[in-house]
């Protein structure tokens, strides 16, 4: 009988033990009369130290041949090592091989050489075992699991909203349509219209952490198809400044929780998760127009103004994160809930969250009058009659709200400094990529 598998983290406190570890077989070397294998499993990589008179004979003929990647077994005493560079090694007393892999290789596991990353991708399980990329995907769920910390103390409730809508929040442009029985439907782009009626039926403070989809032809670093959003919506809130005070404490508290999670060891590159300082700087939006040299233009910021503009706040107010606040109502002429500023109908009290020059969330106070919130579906060239479900919640008593919808994948790209957002899934879905 097999003793009991353990992980390579539980090692260095399991000197003298007999254990059983399994994972992908790394490496391995044959250095006269001592061979090492190198096996990793979820945990990290495990060093097994062979030497001839004690370990089996077959054991180092059984390993001489076979294919880097193969899943095997060893069962052995634990031994503490100063000259292990892991500081532990298993002198082992059997080998069984799980599965053995093909050969060649398509992708390298441990190679310095890197691969391009459609071939990396063309290729992801391979791609997903390297530590570096796990440890992407392991900072991703630290986000989350401290974002929904953070939520439920300030007393928001989870909640779940259909994917496939008779309508989408924006129109029809970057919807994609799927065949529904004897219908057409859509694939949710965000989950907007269904939060708001949710504050009509009386929730007050829901969240919600989902994939969205966008039909958008973009062909970028910092778009993919389909994505996980993080949506909030709060009723009764007094105003926009309020939901960025939110916004920006569950931020900061969700890099802390991320951090104390993942450990001093758990994560590469632990400056990445540093602390912001609070408040992030508001700056209206017609003053970063000012700051690229470009006053008097009141049209959505481009890629590359984002870039620029992260980099002149940087400087300016010495911060990572910023908000853009009162946005004109030309930049959001498409978001037909975004409510107007009372004193100038021009602007609109929405926000945009930035980080590093790239835009996390966007957000704001709803139009809860249910006279312009008609008002502005019709300037946007839609069609009320195509949201009865929504305006009923309008028609019998919506409370003044707000909220804001939030793309995770930017943030792990942001914090984690990736060059390309495709990084941040598992299985990235673009303009091109359907496989795997």
């Amino acid at each position: 009988m097999s003793p009991p598998r353990r992980l390579t983290r539980e090692l260095s406190a399991l000197d003298g033990a007999v254990v059983r570890i399994a994972g992908h077989l790394e490496d391995y070397r044959a250095l006269g009369g001592v061979a090492f294998a190198l096996v990793r499993d979820g945990s990290g990589t495990a060093q097994v130290t062979l030497k001839k008179g004690t370990t089996a004979p077959e054991m180092f003929t059984t390993l001489a041949e076979l294919p880097r990647e193969s899943v095997v077994a060893f069962d052995g005493t634990v031994k503490l090592s100063t000259k292990s560079q892991r500081g532990v090694e298993l002198m082992p007393d059997a080998l069984e091989v799980l599965a053995r892999a093909e050969v060649p290789l398509p992708l390298g596991i441990v190679d310095k050489v890197n691969a391009e990353l459609d071939t990396r991708l063309n290729h992801r399980v391979l791609d997903l075992r390297k530590p570096a990329v796990r440890a992407v995907f392991e900072l991703r769920a630290a986000l989350l699991a401290s974002f929904r910390e953070g939520f439920a103390r300030r007393g928001f409730l989870e909640v779940e909203t259909p994917k496939v809508l008779k309508q989408g929040a924006e129109g029809g442009a970057t919807l994609f349509a799927v065949a529904y029985f004897e219908e057409t439907a859509y694939l949710a782009q965000s989950p907007q219209l269904y939060k708001q009626m949710l504050i009509s039926a009386g929730f007050e403070r829901v969240f919600e952490i989902a994939p969205a989809f966008r039909a958008e032809p973009s062909d970028t670093v910092r778009h993919i198809t389909e994505f996980t959003s993080l949506d909030a919506e709060v009723g009764y809130v007094d105003g926009s400044e309020e939901l960025r005070t939110i916004l920006e404490g569950l931020v900061v508290d969700a890099l802390a929780g991320a951090r104390t999670r993942l450990g001093p060891n758990g994560y590469p590159h632990p400056e990445h998760l540093a602390e912001p300082k609070l408040p992030f700087p508001r700056v209206p939006f017609r003053r970063c127009r000012e700051m690229l040299g470009q006053a008097g233009n009141d049209t959505d910021l481009g890629t590359e103004d984002e870039k620029r503009l992260g980099d002149l706040i940087a400087k300016e107010f010495g911060a990572d994160f910023y908000f853009i606040t009162d946005f004109p109502t030309e930049a959001k002429a498409k978001t037909f809930y975004a409510r107007r500023q009372e004193g100038d109908p021009s602007l609109t009290e929405y926000f945009d969250l930035g980080h590093r020059g790239l835009e996390l969330a966007s957000g704001g106070m709803r139009e809860h009058r249910l006279d312009r919130l008609l008002a502005n579906i019709a300037a946007a060239g839609l069609d009320p009659a195509s949201f009865p479900g929504y305006l009923e919640a309008f028609r019998f008593g919506m409370p003044p709200h707000g909220g804001w919808g939030f793309g995770v994948d930017r943030l792990v790209q942001s914090v984690a400094r990736l060059p390309n957002i495709r990084e941040t899934r598992l299985f990235p879905r673009d303009r091109y990529r359907l496989e795997p």
